[in-house]
C-alpha cells in the first residue's frame, strides 16, 4: 500500500513539470498565431504583431502605433498504441487526447519614440491525458490534467534605429488534476482503488529580450524566459475498492511539493530576402538537466498509510533540449501574406523513466499560414501544423502493479486564428 500511495502526488509533479517540455510533446507551443504559420523560426525576431509581447518583448518597439491581438489555438491530437503487454490485461486506449482549445490575447500601446508597453496572457503549457479506467496501464497511470494561465505586463525600450532591450515580469497560475487505479493486493482487478490528486499554485517568473537590427534587412533576437518556481499544496483522495474495505474511502489528505520549470533561451534571425520574400531561422535551448528528481511531503496521513510516505523522493534524470526550426514569408500582394516553416524538436525523457502519462519522443513539425489585410487597420491571421513524433516505448515494472509495456506513435494537428486590430 506503501508503494501504491506513493506514485500519485509523484504523478502529479511529473505532469506538472512535464507540461512546459510539451512544447516537444502533445503541444502547448503556440502563443502566436502569425508565428505558429512559419513554425515560429522567427520567434524573437519577427515583431510583426502585438504577440511580440510573449517571442521577444523588445519588438514592441518596433510597431509602430498601438494594437491589439486576440486568437486561439485548438490542437488534435492521436496517439497509435501498439504491442500492449500488462499482467492483469485491459485496453490499448489509443484516443486518450481530447482535443484542447488555448486562447492569447496582447496588447501594445507606444508611449514615446523609445518607450512601449504591453500586456498579454497566453497559455505558456498544459496537458491532458484520458486513457479510461480500463485502461492497460492503468495502475500507472489514468488521467493527467495541468493547466496554466499566465499574464504579463511588459515594457520595451529603443535606444535607436538599431537596438532595443524589453523585459516583463510573468504572473503564472497553475492548477492541477491527476488520478490512477490502485490495485486490490489481495485481487488486482477486482475492488481496485482509485486515487485522485488536485491542486494548485501561483508563481512569479519573468521574460526579457533584446533586438538588434544588424543591417536593413536583417534583425536578431534573443529572448530569456526564466525558470518557474512552484510551491504546490495539493489534496490527495482516495476511494472505491480496496480503500472502502480498509475504512479510508472517501479521506483526503494534505501533501505538497516543490517543482522548478526550467529556463530557456530563444535565438532567432529574421532576414527580408527581396520586398516579397523574407527567411527566418532560429534556435531555442532548454535547461531541462536540473530536472533531476522530485521529492513529495506528506502529512496527516493515518497510520494505515504512513511509514516510508513521510518525504519521498523519485528520480527522472531528465537533459537539455534543442529545439531548431526555419521559415519563409511571401508577401502576395497588400491583402496576403502566405508562411511555412519547418521545425525539430527533442523529447527531454530518457528511456528509462518514461511512462504513460508523458509517453513522448522527439518531434517534427510542419506548419503553413496565411495574413489577411482586408483594410489597413485589421489582419487576420489563420496557421495549420502537422506534428509527428518517432516511435518510443513504455516499460513499467512493479511488484504490486504488475507490469506493463506499450509502443507509442503520436501526431497532432493544430488550427489556429488570430485578429489583430491597429488602434
Amino acid at each position: 500500500m506503501k508503494k501504491i500511495l506513493l506514485k500519485t502526488p509523484l504523478g502529479f509533479a511529473v505532469a506538472l513539470a512535464t507540461s512546459h517540455a510539451f512544447a516537444s510533446g502533445f503541444a502547448l507551443n503556440e502563443q502566436s498565431i502569425s508565428g505558429m504559420g512559419s513554425g515560429f523560426a522567427g520567434r524573437s525576431s519577427s515583431a510583426e504583431d502585438a504577440s511580440t509581447v510573449f517571442g521577444n518583448p523588445a519588438g514592441m518597439s518596433r510597431l509602430k502605433g498601438e494594437q491589439a491581438s486576440l486568437g486561439v489555438a485548438t490542437l488534435f491530437a492521436k496517439s497509435d498504441i501498439s504491442q500492449t503487454r500488462s499482467t492483469f490485461g485491459g485496453q490499448e486506449d489509443g484516443d486518450m487526447v481530447p482535443t484542447t482549445t488555448v486562447p492569447m490575447g496582447y496588447y501594445v500601446k507606444p508611449i514615446d519614440e523609445h518607450w512601449a508597453f504591453g500586456v498579454g496572457f497566453y497559455v505558456p503549457f498544459g496537458l491532458i491525458t484520458d486513457y479510461g479506467s480500463d485502461f492497460a496501464g492503468r495502475y500507472y497511470g489514468n488521467k493527467s490534467e495541468v493547466k496554466t494561465l499566465t499574464f504579463q505586463p511588459t515594457i520595451s525600450y529603443a535606444f535607436n534605429d538599431t537596438v532595443s532591450i524589453g523585459f516583463g515580469p510573468t504572473i503564472n497560475r497553475i492548477s492541477g488534476e491527476i488520478t490512477g487505479m490502485v490495485p486490490n493486493p489481495l485481487s488486482p482487478g477486482r475492488n481496485d482503488g482509485k486515487l485522485k490528486s488536485n491542486g494548485d499554485d501561483t508563481a512569479l517568473g519573468f521574460n526579457a529580450g533584446i533586438l538588434v537590427q544588424a543591417t536593413d534587412r536583417t534583425r536578431l533576437g534573443l529572448t530569456y524566459h526564466s525558470k518557474v518556481s512552484y510551491h504546490l499544496d495539493a489534496k490527495t483522495k482516495v476511494t472505491n475498492g480496496i480503500f472502502s474495505l480498509l475504512g479510508v474511502s472517501g479521506e483526503s489528505y494534505d501533501a505538497s511539493l516543490d517543482v522548478d520549470t526550467p529556463e530557456s533561451v530563444d535565438f532567432s534571425v529574421t532576414h527580408q530576402l527581396n520586398d516579397d520574400w523574407t527567411l527566418y531561422a532560429g534556435s531555442t535551448w532548454t535547461r531541462w538537466s536540473r530536472f533531476k528528481e522530485l521529492t513529495i511531503e506528506n502529512k496527516g496521513l493515518p497510520p494505515l498509510l504512513s511509514g516510508s510516505l513521510g518525504t519521498i523522493t523519485e528520480e527522472q534524470n531528465w537533459h537539455d533540449t534543442w529545439a531548431h526550426a526555419i521559415g519563409a514569408s511571401y508577401r502576395l500582394n497588400n491583402q496576403w501574406v502566405l508562411r511555412t516553416g519547418l521545425s525539430v524538436d527533442q523529447s527531454p525523457a530518457n528511456n528509462t523513466n518514461r511512462g504513460p502519462r508523458i509517453p513522448t519522443g522527439d518531434r517534427t513539425v510542419i506548419s503553413f499560414g496565411a495574413g489577411w489585410t482586408p483594410v489597413d487597420n485589421v489582419t487576420v491571421d489563420v496557421a495549420y501544423s502537422y506534428l509527428w513524433e518517432e516511435s518510443v516505448r513504455v516499460n513499467d515494472a512493479s511488484a504490486t502493479r504488475g507490469a506493463y509495456s506499450s509502443k507509442y506513435k503520436n501526431s497532432a494537428s493544430g488550427f489556429g486564428t488570430s485578429v489583430s486590430y491597429r488602434f
